[in-house]
């Protein structure tokens, strides 16, 4: 098997750069989403649409779901997409917005939490994540303008702090931490009062895990492109779940187990769990 020549082992021993993002930025641009050309005419609805996610934090960690359901307009594209993805050990980001470039920026961004770690030998801060992933919604945002708007929700558990963080962002790129809970996408609004009726402090993961599937239920009820559990198909919301022992994704089975709970509950009260007045 012939060699490399040298210019190219020089090229990937000095990149000048931690950043992966900026090493395949100066030689091979065109492979980066933002560098696309742009498109004559916004898409608008005819690429699918990936929709509501939620993360709520709880004793020791952080928990991020997601429906499953992808839209075209008022066409559902896919029942079970997935849309919470794991960024490294301690981290994960679910996206809402234009499926394709979502998918995309997240297989991206993981690369460069390894890229960063393998060149300076240490993982980056959870702040410097959050900071990272914004520069990279930034970096979109010729695309945003085009109709391929892209806004990720950050969650990671934060070793130095001992807890689990939130991050939300907007079109272009501000990173804003959130504190309890937070959702995004075209059901967060349900989502959210959900949440906000049925969060309190000193959560522990199972009930965080319970909140988070109550939320997508609530947010599925009310917002026709969020996808509620389906039974039939076995088709469950995404689960995951980061504390200091690292990230996990829930098991179908966990979930099924949770969500039949929920659904026999619901069966007596519809609108779901109420908060109590005190």
């Amino acid at each position: 098997m012939a060699s490399q020549p040298a210019w190219m082992n020089n090229l990937f021993a000095n990149t000048g750069s931690s950043s992966f993002t900026e090493f395949l930025g100066t030689h091979a641009p065109d492979l980066l989403p933002a560098r696309s050309q742009q498109l004559a005419a916004p898409v608008g609805e005819q690429i699918p649409h990936a929709t509501t996610i939620v993360a709520i934090t709880f004793a020791g960690g952080v928990v991020m779901a997601g429906d499953r359901r992808a839209t075209s307009g008022n066409i559902i594209s896919q029942r079970d997409i997935e849309k919470v993805f794991r960024t490294d050990d301690f981290s994960c980001m679910g996206i809402a917005g234009t499926a394709s470039t979502g998918l995309e920026m997240a297989r991206l961004y993981r690369v460069e939490l390894e890229h960063y770690e393998k060149m300076e030998g240490r993982a980056l801060s959870t702040d410097g994540k959050a900071n990272r992933l914004a520069t990279m919604i930034r970096g979109n945002l010729p695309m945003a303008m085009q109709g391929l708007v892209v806004v990720p929700l950050f969650a990671a558990y934060d070793p130095d702090r001992g807890a689990g963080r939130i991050f939300g962002y907007d079109v272009g790129g501000g990173p804003y931490e959130q504190y309890q809970f937070h959702s995004i996408g075209s059901g967060s609004i349900f989502a959210r009062g959900s949440m906000k009726k049925l969060y309190r402090e000193g959560l522990t993961n199972e009930d965080a895990v319970i909140v988070g599937l109550q939320a997508l239920y609530d947010a599925a009820d009310d917002d026709s492109a969020t996808g509620g559990p389906d039974p039939t198909r076995k088709i469950w919301p995404m689960v995951s779940v980061i504390t200091a022992d690292g990230y996990q994704r829930l098991s179908d089975a966990e979930i099924a187990g949770h969500v039949q709970t929920m659904l026999e509950g619901r069966m007596a009260d519809p609108d779901g769990p109420t908060a109590p007045l005190h």
